[in-house]
């Protein structure tokens, strides 16, 4: 599952979108949208990691799970968000937003649909590095999903997003393991068998095990849980929590209060 593209030098901070633009990227907006076409994986995918995060925001920040908005009063920092799939949401249950990613397009397309939806959501096209040296305030909760496996230096991107986890907040990294297992089904079987991503969206070797993403986690001052396991069931065709890591998986880190 991917939601972004590599870091994109000199990327604008804020691009905005006029009038006569809206409707040029409200196609664009209805392909990440349709949960039937070209982004079908991730719509099938997210249900899962959204109740994932909902459960566990809730749980760490002591939340009324009945509450029709539980984040209000929490930001969320959603990097590399792609058309917003998961920024929408969190905006849905109360957070405040800031959502970034490296490409444009991304931006542009989500900021349509999230203006179409009537949500105010911080889209901004850029790195972390850039919030970073603008003096960006730290965050309750730091979304870093499926984008780790597609950066130059993991573990300084891996750092440097741990460094806007505020006291007493958390981030969640999801990402592939680089298993043969994985290799088998995230690459050969979703990209050249079943088609669900272009070919080459992945690269085997940008896998990150577990342990690689604990790591500058741990230097970066956050404890770090066990990770949890995602897995696909072809006959049911849905997504899980599950005890296996091989393939897909979610870290939840902690920074001390």
């Amino acid at each position: 599952m991917t939601e972004t593209t590599a870091t994109a030098p000199n990327a604008p901070s804020r691009p905005s979108i006029d009038e006569a633009e809206v409707a040029k990227f409200t196609a664009m907006a209805a392909e990440w949208w349709d949960p039937k076409g070209k982004f079908r994986p991730l719509h099938k995918f997210n249900p899962v990691r959204l109740g994932f995060i909902r459960d566990t925001v809730e749980q760490h920040f002591g939340l009324d799970p009945k509450a029709r908005k539980p984040f209000e009063g929490l930001r969320f920092l959603d990097i590399g968000c792609g058309g917003g799939l998961v920024s929408e949401p969190m905006a849905r249950l109360g957070a405040t937003v800031t959502a970034v990613d490296a490409s444009e397009a991304n931006i542009k397309t989500a900021m349509t649909h999230a203006k179409e939806s009537g949500l105010d959501i911080d889209f901004s096209a850029g790195t972390i590095e850039a919030l970073i040296e603008a003096g960006e305030e730290p965050f309750d909760v730091v979304l870093n999903l499926e984008v780790v496996e597609h950066v130059a230096d993991p573990a300084q991107f891996l750092i440097d997003c741990a460094s806007l986890v505020k006291p007493g907040g958390l981030t969640m990294v999801a990402t592939l393991n680089r298993t043969a297992k994985a290799w088998a089904l995230a690459i050969v079987g979703a990209e050249y068998v079943m088609r669900w991503l272009p070919v080459g969206t992945h690269e085997f070797e940008k896998f990150l095990r577990p342990e690689e993403v604990a790591a500058p986690l741990q230097r970066a001052g956050l404890k770090v849980e066990a990770p949890q396991g995602v897995s696909f069931n072809p006959l049911s065709d849905t997504w899980r929590l599950s005890g296996d890591t091989k393939v897909n998986y979610m870290t939840v880190a902690t920074r001390a209060s």
